[in-house]
């Protein structure tokens, strides 16, 4: 592989700069303010190490004052406008949100540590449109009406929608441009008004997208950013009982920590956790697509993905070949600095994430897996590690059965196909798979056998805004996107009339 040098700021924008100079308060109400106990927290650099900016630390008491001011803006004003009221605002964000796709794309990557060009291709764009996709959303929620089983004519009955209140997004680091706008877009379609909490290692680009908000003419309070912790406005929010409904992105353990906190007042949530999924090559494959696309299955996003293709199960008959080629993939990406336009690997997102993952692959390597490229930490600058593939892994491994979370993959061959489902179900987690074969009987009956809410076949993490995306098991709570992710933000009354 080929490691580039970290380098400093001079590739940002003049745009991107003017943010970084200016003051980073919480986003409640409509208005820019600091913290009510007046903290701050730094967010750095990970291809460094280095501080980026500071940013203020919202305490149970901003979480409050931000919930008071969704209510308000719920109850006075977006709860009742007319659904193409709500959505024109929604159509101009996602119109600056294109507009600022560069400024917005050397944020992402500096607080992320992921490729600029990556972040420029997919992640804000892909934004963009999911604002767009539920801007449209807005005007077309609907009920139904019903002829009752047990009585005769005198009764109409009919379903309508109404939106839960005031919803909070809890999001992760490795996507946190578009997984804000997996949380905003179709709590604010269903008439949600917002709180987003984006993770504390991440802060900058929600705060730039809080500006955009204002911009885009949003009444007072229909969208609040707190920035802070996850055990401190984090714990606020998922037990604060003026919140009806938390939606999380992230690690399996902390959703059950939310799942346990809405209790309270039974408030509604959507988890969207962890996975360890399977990649699964037959001999009969189109090795040419099915080859990269394992690679990057599980080293793009430098493995920080949680729907990584991190078991990769391959037929004897081709194990050696795919192997050699994937092994050829690790070794010749380009490990460096997000802003670099050359960068196709960024680091991991923080020192404790490095640590992590090395010690994935010191523990494998002790349960005797073996080290077939990578294993190791690059550099004393910053957080980079190597792609790296694990082979002779074993179902019992630490490695094999847990969410490392970096770019390290877990490669096993296997003889009879008729083993497959049961190998692939054999995990705690259920949220995505991928199955390459020419013989789509096979494909299908896989896909029906399979514990996992998304199936790829003869492809790899294709994400639309139309198509609805969640886990099983240990993997989750409900779907986002599609019709399913806007319906997830109301709640559904029926009306009997006896006429």
């Amino acid at each position: 592989m080929n490691v580039m040098t970290p380098i400093s700021d001079e590739r940002l924008s003049a745009a991107a700069k003017a943010f970084l100079e200016r003051p980073k308060q919480l986003f409640i109400g409509g208005r820019f303010v600091d913290a009510a106990e007046g903290k701050r927290f730094a967010t750095e650099d990970p291809a460094t190490g280095a501080t980026i900016t500071e940013v203020a630390e919202a305490g149970a008491a901003d979480v409050d004052a931000a919930v008071q001011a969704a209510r308000r803006a719920f109850e006075d004003t977006w709860r009742d406008m007319a659904p193409a009221g709500r959505a024109g605002p929604m159509f101009k964000l996602a119109d600056l949100v294109g507009q600022h796709l560069e400024e917005l794309a050397e944020l992402e990557a500096l607080d992320t540590g992921k490729p600029v060009a990556m972040a420029r291709a997919l992640d804000i764009p892909f934004a963009a449109e999911i604002y767009r996709y539920y801007a449209g959303w807005a005007t077309k929620l609907e009920g139904r009406s019903y002829n009752l089983a047990l009585q005769g004519d005198p009764y109409h009955c009919y379903t309508a929608r109404q939106p839960l209140g005031v919803a909070a997004g809890i999001i992760p680091w490795n996507y946190p441009f578009a997984q804000a706008s997996f949380k905003i877009a179709p709590a604010l379609a269903a008439g949600c008004t917002v709180l987003l909490k984006p993770a504390e290692q991440t802060p900058l680009t929600a705060l730039r997208l809080a500006e955009l908000v204002a911009e885009a003419g949003f009444p007072d309070g229909v969208v609040n950013v707190l920035t802070g912790f996850g055990e401190t406005a984090g714990a606020a929010i998922s037990a604060h009982d003026g919140v009806d409904k938390v939606s999380f992105t992230g690690s399996t353990e902390v959703g059950k920590i939310i799942a346990r906190a809405a209790t309270g007042n039974l408030k509604r949530v959507t988890l969207e956790l962890g996975g360890k999924s399977p990649n699964i090559i037959f001999a009969d494959a189109d090795l040419d697509q099915a080859i990269p696309a394992a690679a990057m299955a599980i080293f793009g996003n430098t493995g920080q993905v949680c729907n990584a293709g991190s078991r990769l199960y391959v037929e004897k008959p081709v194990f050696d070949k795919v192997m050699a080629g994937i092994e050829e993939v690790a070794r010749s990406l380009k490990v460096g600095p997000g802003l670099d336009p050359d960068t196709e690997i960024g680091p991991l997102m923080s020192r404790d994430q490095l640590e992590r993952v090395t010690s994935y692959v010191t523990k494998g390597r002790e349960d005797g897996a073996e080290v077939a490229v990578g294993g190791s930490a690059i550099g004393e600058t910053g957080y980079f590690m190597q792609p790296t593939v694990l082979t002779g892994t074993r179902p019992d491994m630490a490695v094999h059965r847990e969410e490392i979370f970096g770019p390290v993959l877990c490669a096993m061959s296997f003889d009879d196909s008729d083993d497959i489902p049961a190998v692939a179900n054999d995990t705690r987690f259920g949220l995505a798979a991928s199955i390459w074969t020419r013989d789509l009987s096979r494909a299908h009956r896989l896909a029906r056998s399979i514990n996992a809410g998304a199936i790829w076949i003869n492809c790899f993490g294709v994400f639309d805004p139309n198509l609805p995306f969640g886990g099983m098991r240990e993997s989750g709570w409900g779907r986002e996107m599609a019709r399913e992710g806007v319906e997830g933000f109301t709640e559904e009354k029926a009306v009997t009339i006896r006429l």
